[in-house]
């Protein structure tokens, strides 16, 4: 993201941040006063302030790791309602798992606790209303927003006009269009002047207060608009050179240079790097725990599968990680040790349509294996996978040799992130699925809605899957 955009998100951010915490200061005073007619509390003084600061930093941390304001000037109000009744709901349910971590629930009074809820809601929502409607309607039309000219065609100018003012941007107002190629000066494209044509453009801009210009002229030539670009430049002007196509959709891609060459970067998908470190983070945290469990029942686990089969207690296979990388995946061994010799026979009794092997009374799997994959405890050992990095806490499911030898393009997309110990399809079904399709349009479907917010309600969801057993067979 260059300067430019940065500048506009990090007003956007930490104005909408700093008015959420004074939201949570003067919430949590207001509780303090309705229940005790004063800011102090006898002999529970420094628990009250505590708990104050946990509600600034739970505030601030719900900011940071789901990024809930990234579409705020585009949420209408029902749509903000939802938003802050999110982020109420997420204060609430963490304030009071702290209050239980720190004993302190039974000292603290109920009054304050339900007075904060009631009245940082209302205020935030109230505050968040009043944010927007003064940046759009009154900072939007102030001398500190940036006044912008369109320069165009007859033929596009209608359309574009519409588009831009459809968008609802607080740091720039539309003042003004230059049409090149017809002389349609005084007159107005949706309210908005058409003050200038090819023949005294620059003029024009010249005397005109005029921060930035957007300039769509498609079927001009490219030597004509490189010395336009340079004027406007000369006189200290942003210039947003449009070049979209019809075929290629630029949502979310980014200008920059690479290797010294002048570039646009095309991707799919635009994830934010810092929720990534977030993300990896948390993988290495559950990675810890999970090893740690995995420890713990390892001998239970051997002695089982020793019991009833000879062979290692750990299976090994190698997989696809991201964009084609080969990892070792490790698992409990669930099934015999003759089973890759024995699928190439089995294959025609696959219940699955497409590139994966699924059958439900495999004749492969162990008495013990079938309990391992009812709770997938069989699945512990890739918490070293994720430790490792070949793996993520939640991802898409990474595929083997064979399958991936057989992919496509559209496929291949699968393997443009992480794979996961869970994912979509897992809490969907996982053996109820049968149709390979399906397992890859839950994966696709991952990716584009990728946040940390849905890797924790993945999460969520993975563990009343294992507790319930739903969808492993």
């Amino acid at each position: 993201m260059n300067s430019i955009y940065r500048k506009s998100r990090v007003v956007k951010t930490y104005s909408l941040m700093m008015i959420e915490f004074i939201a949570v200061v003067a919430s949590y005073l207001v509780a303090l006063l309705l229940r005790f007619g004063n800011f102090y509390v006898d002999n529970h003084q420094q628990m009250y302030m505590l708990y104050g600061v946990f509600l600034l930093a739970i505030s601030l941390m719900y900011t940071i790791v789901t990024d809930w304001n990234r579409d705020f000037f585009e949420r209408g109000f029902y749509k903000e309602l939802l938003a802050i009744g999110k982020y109420a709901i997420t204060i609430t349910m963490f304030s009071s798992l702290f209050l239980f971590l720190t004993k302190n629930a039974l000292d603290f009074s109920r009054l304050v606790y339900g007075y904060f809820g009631i009245i940082d809601f209302a205020l935030t929502y109230l505050f968040h209303l009043g944010f927007k409607e003064y940046m759009l309607k009154h900072y939007k039309k102030s001398n500190s927003s940036d006044k912008l000219m369109i320069i165009t065609q007859a033929a596009d100018v209608q359309g574009i006009v519409k588009r831009i003012l459809e968008k609802k941007h607080w740091n720039y107002e539309l003042t003004c269009i230059a049409v090149l190629d017809e002389d349609m000066s005084g007159q107005e494209i949706m309210g908005i002047p058409v003050v200038a044509s090819g023949e005294n453009l620059i003029e024009v801009a010249t005397q005109n207060i005029l921060d930035r210009v957007f300039i769509s002229l498609p079927r001009v030539q490219i030597e004509q608009v490189r010395d336009m670009i340079l004027e406007f430049e000369a006189m200290g002007i942003l210039c947003h050179y449009n070049i979209e196509m019809e075929e290629l959709n630029l949502d979310g891609k980014e200008a920059g240079t690479f290797a010294g060459f002048s570039v646009i970067s095309f991707s799919i998908q635009n994830m934010d790097y810092r929720r990534l470190m977030i993300k990896r983070t948390m993988d290495v945290i559950g990675s810890l725990f999970g090893i740690l469990i995995t420890i713990i029942v390892f001998p239970f686990v051997a002695l089982a599968i020793k019991l009833e089969s000879r062979g290692p207690v750990i299976f090994k296979q190698e997989r696809i990680g991201k964009n084609g990388r080969h990892f070792t995946m490790y698992k409990f061994r669930s099934m015999y040790p003759d089973a890759e010799k024995r699928l190439a026979d089995l294959m025609a009794e696959n219940e699955v349509k497409g590139l994966m092997f699924k059958m439900e009374k495999d004749p492969r799997v162990t008495r013990v294996g079938r309990f391992l994959r009812k709770t997938s405890i069989d699945e512990l050992p890739q918490f070293w996978n994720i430790l490792k990095g070949d793996m993520s806490l939640v991802g898409t499911r990474p595929p083997t040799i064979n399958e991936f030898e057989q992919y496509n393009a559209h496929y291949r997309r699968r393997l443009s992130i992480t794979p996961g110990l869970t994912g979509m399809w897992q809490v969907s079904g996982r053996s109820d699925i049968k149709d390979f399709d399906e397992v890859v349009r839950l994966d696709l479907e991952y990716i584009d809605q990728w946040s940390l917010r849905l890797d924790f309600k993945l999460l969520l969801q993975t563990i009343g899957v294992v507790l319930f057993g739903r969808g492993s067979k």
